[in-house]
Parts: C-alpha cells; sequence; structure tokens
C-alpha cells in the first residue's frame, strides 16, 4: 500500500518555498533549487548586515575627509583637533554636517585647525 507522506514535510517545503519567493525560474518553483538558493541568500543576507557597517563607516569617512580638504586639513589631522578640543561628535553625525551645514562644518574645522596650532 501506498503512503503518502505527512504534513510536516510538506510544510517543511512550503517555507522553503515561501522564502524562494520572487527568485527567477526554477529557484523560486522547485524545492530543491529553492532549497539551495535560499541557504545562500540567508548566507549572503548574514555577511551583509556586517558588511553594511564597514560600508557606511567608509563612506563617512570619505565624506568628512572632503569637507576638511575644503578647510585645509586632512582627515586625520581634522580628527585629531576634534579629539584634543574634546568633540564627541561621531562620524555618522559629522559626515552629515559635512553635507547639508557646511557653515557649520567649517566652525568645526576651524575649532580643530586652531587646537592643532
Amino acid at each position: 500500500m501506498r503512503v503518502k507522506r505527512g504534513f510536516k514535510a510538506r510544510r517543511r517545503r512550503n517555507k522553503v518555498l515561501k522564502l524562494a519567493k520572487g527568485f527567477r525560474g526554477g529557484r523560486g518553483k522547485l524545492y530543491r533549487t529553492a532549497a539551495d538558493a535560499v541557504d545562500k541568500a540567508l548566507m549572503y543576507a548574514y555577511r551583509d548586515r556586517r558588511a553594511k557597517k564597514r560600508d557606511f563607516r567608509k563612506l563617512w569617512i570619505v565624506r568628512i575627509n572632503a569637507g576638511a580638504r575644503m578647510n585645509d586639513l586632512s582627515y586625520s589631522r581634522f580628527m585629531n583637533g576634534l579629539k584634543l578640543v574634546g568633540s564627541e561628535l561621531d562620524r555618522k553625525v559629522l559626515a552629515d554636517l559635512a553635507v547639508s551645514d557646511p557653515a557649520g562644518f567649517s566652525q568645526l574645522a576651524s575649532q580643530a585647525s586652531a587646537r592643532l596650532n
């Protein structure tokens, strides 16, 4: 007599296929290829949640450096001057200032420059 598989196996397969929704071709329709694609996608998601933090820090440093160079300072001298001044601003806030409020950023740069000299 033929035995049909229980609902647990179907539920497990449907969970994988639901995660693969939107994938192209067999990767979104066929269980075996979908399972491989979902595993890979979850690995990339885990890795890139950490890489995103690095990427944003790089972007902030580039923006701060551009703002500092407009005020005749290098990034490292600007950050050192801010540390000597005792500024508690982090790179995220400094990068936003450099883009959205150049006048305020130049005031910070002048404070840092004065403290260095």
